[in-house]
């Protein structure tokens, strides 16, 4: 990991020219905060050591391994590369929203067996490497036979995470991150960027340190967590935290309580985590004897074959029936689908549909592909018909009018179809999935306000088909974005592991026209799968 003391500060020409705001503390003046464009002496004057790095990437996660990953396959040094953020290891975000949407270690994730954020070449896949190292010839029939004969194959949580380390330890990932927080990113007069960390306290001699790079890359995930507006006003007046809880939070006691006493729990939601959140549930009844009693509440209720808003084949706006290319099959209030998209928005034809459309077109085929759907499988299929013949799953369709509290318990206005249904519950697990405005993260926000940067058809950071945030250019120097923040762009798919390496593939090959490095051609490709099977350095 990089000291961040280890700055150059670069002075001013002529220090009498610029006379700064407040005294020199190597913080932040109000001049530029307020000012879109920084010039070097503005930086220097303000005391903030400025340190030269060709390209840095902003977040620390996934998005931005997979994308120093190619680079460093495709012939660019440590030295060349800054990876600034908060988190110690890549996937730490990621295993703690795993972790505590029901989805541990040893459990298997969403994704598909050739998505490899370790591997460029998806080869060989999650699956065929488990089958092989353990012989196990189920899973290799699995994964021929999938998904008629087969459950589509998936990895464990664990064996991903593991395979990650293998990969950050072979990159030496160690040697590009700098730990800190970064909140503006702002363009520099001459060209190319200054980004500014706030390093861990104790770290640094100044509250401040300035990046100045040529490139810079976002990989920043979701913007944050958003409740229902009935949940969080429960939680704020009643400052209840404990008994209405979301998926992606820390919950365990919750599990931990419906073991010792029989209690009913509210489960909102109709997406992969609720389903995650009613096995577990369903689990702790077969393993550890829980009585628990689930009330599962659906906003749109799915009896058949779908499109992607939710509508059956005599529902759809305006009427007419589905394309057959653009159904998915559904039932008992889910909708079912194997990935969070259809594979073609990988490789297909809906990939080669997204990148020619703009605008309103483009956000409805969002709208179709997307939508709240889950993986069909047969384990928690069963629990569930289980459930409805014993009388302790059931389903409610509606929205919730009210909530308040009812003795020890939640009371739930529900109104549905027939009027308006009190359900009172011991728990409410909030399993919607709602995610804040991009602008409600600081760094994008202030890229919004002062970076040039603008918004695509469906919100998010709008981005070319190179993944250039467009608007934001400085001179020669380029900004690039990655992840959840850029859904709705050219490509579909965004917040996926097969999604970030296509993005960093297109980034890689922009930067490669742009001289910054090396073309992945047969030959350093072939050379570099031996490397990564071997675990040598690039």
């Amino acid at each position: 990991m990089i000291d961040p003391t280890a700055a150059s500060v670069v002075p001013t020409t002529d220090p009498s020219t610029y006379l700064p705001a407040q005294p020199i503390s190597g913080d932040l003046t109000d001049q530029l905060l307020q000012t879109d464009f920084w010039t070097d002496d503005m930086v220097a004057a303000a005391g903030i050591p400025i340190v030269d790095i060709p390209f840095v990437t902003i977040g620390g996660g996934i998005g931005s391994f997979v994308t120093v990953d190619y680079l460093r396959i495709a012939g660019v040094p440590t030295s060349q590369m800054r990876v600034l953020s908060t988190l110690d290891f890549p996937w730490q975000t990621y295993e703690y929203l795993t972790r505590v949407s029901q989805v541990p270690r040893p459990e298997r994730i969403r994704s598909d067996s050739a998505s490899r954020p370790d591997n460029i070449w998806g080869f060989p896949s999650y699956g065929f490497a488990e089958g092989v190292r353990h012989f196990d010839p189920k899973v290799l029939w699995g994964l021929l036979t999938e998904p008629i004969f087969a459950d589509y194959y998936t990895p464990k949580a664990g064996n991903v995470f593991e395979q990650l380390e293998r990969e950050a330890k072979r990159i030496s990932y160690d040697e590009m991150l700098v730990k800190g927080l970064v909140r503006i990113v702002r363009r520099r007069y001459g060209g190319g960027y200054f980004t500014i960390l706030t390093p861990p306290e104790g770290a640094s001699a100044t509250k401040r340190v300035a990046f100045r790079s040529q490139y810079v890359h976002l990989a920043v995930g979701y913007p944050g967590l958003k409740f229902l507006p009935e949940l969080q006003r429960y939680r704020t007046e009643n400052n209840d935290y404990r008994h209405i809880v979301n998926a992606y939070e820390a919950h365990e006691h919750v599990y931990e309580r419906l073991v010792q006493t029989p209690s009913t729990v509210l489960v909102r939601g109709g997406g992969i985590v609720a389903s995650r959140i009613l096995q577990r549930l369903m689990d702790d009844r077969e393993k550890h004897g829980a009585q628990t009693k689930i009330v599962h509440l659906f906003r749109t209720y799915i009896h058949g074959t779908n499109d992607g808003y939710g509508n059956e084949e005599d529902q759809r706006p305006g009427g007419g029936r589905t394309r057959v290319t653009m159904r998915r099959r559904g039932g008992d209030g889910w909708a079912y689908q194997g990935f969070n998209y259809p594979k073609s928005v990988w490789g297909g034809q809906l990939k080669a549909q997204v990148r020619n459309l703009e605008g309103e077109q483009r956000a409805e085929l969002y709208k179709r592909m997307g939508g709240t759907n889950t993986p069909y499988r047969r384990s928690w299929q069963r629990q569930m018909k289980q459930g409805r013949r014993e009388g302790w799953y059931s389903c409610v369709v509606g929205t919730v009018d009210e909530m308040r509290p009812s003795g020890e318990r939640i009371l739930n206005r529900v109104r549905t179809a027939q009027g308006v249904v009190p359900v009172e519950v011991d728990f409410v697990i909030d399993c919607t999935g709602l995610e804040a405005d991009i602008a409600e993260h600081r760094l994008l926000k202030d890229l919004l306000d002062h970076g040039g940067a603008s918004r695509n058809p469906v919100g998010r950071l709008n981005v070319d088909r190179t993944f250039e945030l467009i608007g934001t250019q400085s001179g020669g120097g380029v900004m690039y974005a990655s992840g959840a923040t850029t859904l709705g762009g050219y490509f579909p798919g965004v917040d996926t592991f097969l999604g970030l390496q296509v993005a960093a593939q297109e980034i890689y090959g922009d930067l490669n026209k742009r001289g910054f490095c090396k073309r992945i051609g047969p030959v350093r490709s072939t050379v570099q799968w031996w490397k990564w099977l071997a675990g040598s350095a690039p």
